[in-house]
């Protein structure tokens, strides 16, 4: 047991020296590109170094498994170089035991990367795509899905549109039993049309069946009311705005996926990436085991045997790949192509049976 702790500690030591060397690299790489996004924009350096430190959670978030590898290549490496290994051996313990405890450690780190650190990402990771909306058009347009339906809003300083629909196609350029309340620039309601359908075209909502009331202009709207058969109202909405107003599936707390998910289908949205991420989140911790367990399999070794640095390689080339293989399933879940389930918990099994079959053939022959 004291062995086992040692082992986890030192794991789990190591872990936090590649995590800050990778804050290091990141945050000043981040911090030039998020400046050459906002050359045009006015922004200065404190500007662009706010977004770099917000986005860098959701990077090292992202790449926590690479940082696992690397930190269990260092530690056996090191355990091999300090001839550590083979006092574990002689002691009767199995180098296919010892790696047992790295493997708990990061199995408990991924527990507990989803249940406090993806809240955190979430949240700095929806700050940070409001913030670079903000620098990079100056407009709130802005999509979001609640119980009450789909909820836009477009326009710009001078003007607002709030837009409510009890639900939309999959594109959300469709929308259905849409409501549209114009506001002034001093907040003031100016009209409201309700209309059937709304069908975004190029620069304005085209309706159909649509009653209006004059709500800024007259004392009583709804005597001063039309029906119309149909009825445009100027927009500068995209598609390409409108499906990116979702952000990325990661600005949302592992906690709340699962409703938001109920949410999209019941305003007629897709939720099949959020479905596809939700997985990928709850099969993070079997990912950073594989990791652990595919770099123990070709390090746990005495330094003086030789072919160190070919083993190194190797691991890293099946580290990446298994990296690869799951960024590529989570493609093909997204798209429709795998079950969601399948898309995420594929790679890690495969690459934690991989590895536990290269561990048993080194230590049992």
């Amino acid at each position: 047991m004291i062995l086992d702790f040692y082992l986890a500690r030192r794991f789990l030591g190591l872990v936090i020296m590649v995590t800050l060397v990778f804050v290091g690299l990141l945050l000043p790489l981040d911090l030039m590109e998020q400046l050459r996004r906002l050359d045009d924009e006015g922004a200065g350096i404190g500007d662009g170094l706010r977004l770099a430190a917000l986005n860098l959670p959701a990077a090292l978030y992202q790449i926590l498994p690479l940082i696992v590898m690397l930190a269990t290549l260092a530690l056996f490496l090191s355990l091999g170089r300090s001839s550590e290994l083979v006092v574990i051996r002689a002691a009767g313990r199995s180098a296919a035991r010892a790696v047992l405890a790295p493997v708990v450690a990061a199995l408990a780190l991924g527990v507990l990367a989803l249940v406090i650190v993806n809240p955190i990402v979430a949240a700095t990771q929806d700050v940070y795509e409001r913030e670079r909306d903000r620098f990079r058009s100056g407009i709130s347009s802005i999509l979001s899905v609640s119980e009450e339906g789909v909820w836009l809003r477009q326009g710009d300083r001078d003007g607002q549109t709030v837009i409510r629909a009890a639900r939309s196609s999959l594109d959300g350029t469709v929308l259905f039993e849409a409501t549209f309340i114009a506001f002034d620039g001093n907040g003031s309601p100016e009209e409201r049309i309700d209309a059937a359908r709304a069908e975004l075209s190029d620069g304005a909502w085209t309706l159909e069946d649509a009653k209006r009331w004059p709500l800024g202009r007259s004392d009583n709207p709804e005597r001063d009311s039309q029906a119309v058969a149909f009825a445009t109202i100027p927009s500068s909405l995209t598609e390409n705005q409108i499906r990116d107003s979702f952000g990325v599936p990661s600005s949302i707390p592992i906690f709340e996926l699962p409703a938001f998910i109920r949410q999209l289908d019941a305003a007629g949205f897709s939720g099949l990436t959020h479905r596809v991420w939700f997985q990928t989140e709850l099969a993070n911790p079997v990912m950073l085991a594989a990791m652990v367990l595919i770099g123990a399999a070709f390090t746990m070794r005495h330094v003086r045997s030789g072919g160190i640095g070919r083993m190194v390689l190797l691991a890293l080339l099946l580290g990446f790949g298994v990296f690869f293989l799951r960024s590529f399933a989570q493609t093909l879940g997204e798209n429709g192509q795998l079950p969601a389930w399948l898309a995420a918990w594929s790679a890690p099994l495969a690459a934690v049976m991989l590895a536990l079959g290269v561990i048993l053939q080194l230590e049992d022959g």
